[in-house]
């Protein structure tokens, strides 16, 4: 629309009313008069406004010597209008949350609410009266104490000093370091630190106190403190408990074991750079150390059902220490099986079956099998398990240097003229 269209459906409608200029300046007064402004009193240790600038500053590869645009990051104390900046990668979740804690920790303090736009780290859905903030924000909102009120969408005169500080600084940070070449984030950092003290310490126009002043009198005690503890970024995911008591997470795909009544009931996962968190209807069922290597499926022998714990206890020790209760020989037996295989779990169900003869044979009996079994060799689970049936063990050992054996005689064993 423009003000000859208005204008021109206006005479329309009044043939002998204003010539175009006058009809202009009436419409130019109109227009300043809508142009009102609400002056704000801001408490202190209220809000803190944080915006990301639109311009950005660089890294410098040493050795290649590509340019990286990195995201310049600003946070103010609406009262004092004490400012914060530093360069961060980007603008998401773990970026924007250390950016934060930097400023709390800068300031001394935790604002009682935080003031950002819409940007994608921290709203989930924009709205004018109930914007939504995703569960990680919130969660490191609860840590310190305060909240998020995320500004309305385009209404960037909801926090118009953060707007403000970011142009005060293009002239008191950028243009310093226009003709200066930084290899790392620490290196750029350190420079962004020390420029704005002299902004802090200049005298507000027309007033006799400054920025840095008026904090440390009026804004830095009504801070919050802050927490005794560091805050662990942590992520959050859903997904379904296995039929083998494990439920997969995602983002390292790796498998963590869950209690075995939970098996198809849906579970949400959450993850810090150490622990992974486990929790089904907001209770706590099950937590392990985090593990990054792909693929892997840490178990809890508790996580089992019983028919499958004496299983998740199988390895070359479990199987060594429990043959060494029977005797030696058997030990000694146990130790052959593991070692006939290329890989060890390939013998674990013979070694199962071994120490199952167990309840069968008892302990006496078993030794003296396995020791009979030492003798031809062969050592096996099916060797083991003749010897006994056969009652072998119950004759005198075989030395195997030459003695005969004694003849067996058994229906089922043929004799040497079945080989006439």
């Amino acid at each position: 629309m423009s003000r000859y269209t208005l204008w021109m459906e206006y005479r329309k409608v009044n043939p002998e009313g204003l010539k175009y200029s006058q009809f202009c300046t009436r419409f130019r007064n109109w227009q300043a008069a809508q142009k009102t402004v609400m002056h704000l009193e801001h408490k202190a240790g209220e809000k803190l406004f944080v915006d990301f600038a639109g311009e950005k500053l660089c890294l410098t590869n040493a050795t290649t010597g590509e340019v990286t645009p990195v995201e310049f990051f600003v946070a103010i104390l609406p009262c004092s209008q004490l400012c914060f900046a530093m360069a961060v990668s980007s603008q998401w979740k773990a970026d924007f949350i250390s950016a934060l804690q930097k400023t709390f920790e800068y300031m001394g303090g935790v604002p009682r609410s935080i003031v950002p736009d819409n940007l994608k780290a921290a709203v989930t859905k924009a709205d004018r009266y109930e914007p939504q903030v995703n569960e990680t924000m919130e969660e490191f909102a609860s840590h310190y104490g305060t909240c998020f009120l995320p500004a309305r969408a385009g209404k960037p005169k909801d926090k118009a000093l953060v707007e403000s500080a970011v142009n005060i600084l293009y002239g008191r940070i950028y243009a310093p370091l226009r003709n200066r070449i930084f290899h790392t984030p620490g290196e750029l950092n350190q420079a962004v630190r020390e420029l704005p003290d002299e902004h802090h310490r200049m005298l507000f126009q027309g007033r006799d106190y400054s920025r840095r002043s008026r904090f440390e009198a009026v804004e830095k005690q009504t801070l919050l403190p802050l927490p005794t503890q560091h805050y662990q970024l942590r992520s959050f995911s859903f997904g379904k408990v296995h039929p083998n008591c494990h439920v997969l997470f995602k983002e390292d795909k790796h498998h963590y074991s869950v209690p075995y009544y939970l098996t198809g009931k849906p579970v949400k996962l959450i993850c810090t750079g150490e622990t992974v968190e486990i929790y089904h209807q907001h209770q706590r069922v099950a937590v392990h150390v985090r593990n990054l290597r792909k693929y892997g499926y840490p178990t809890q022998k508790e996580h089992l059902p019983a028919n499958q714990q004496w299983v998740s206890e199988w390895s070359v020790e479990y199987f060594v220490e429990r043959a060494s209760r029977i005797g030696s020989s058997t030990r000694l037996a146990m130790e052959d099986l593991l070692s006939r295989r290329p890989y060890p779990e390939q013998a674990y169900k013979s070694c199962a079956g071994v120490l199952s003869l167990e309840k069968k044979y008892g302990k006496d009996r078993l030794e003296k099998a396995c020791e009979r079994a030492l003798l031809y060799q062969a050592t096996s689970y099916r060797l083991i398990c003749s010897i006994l049936e056969k009652e072998l063990d119950r004759l005198p050992a075989d030395t195997a240097d030459g003695k005969e054996e004694k003849v067996i005689l058994h229906e089922n064993i043929r004799g040497a003229l079945a080989y006439q």
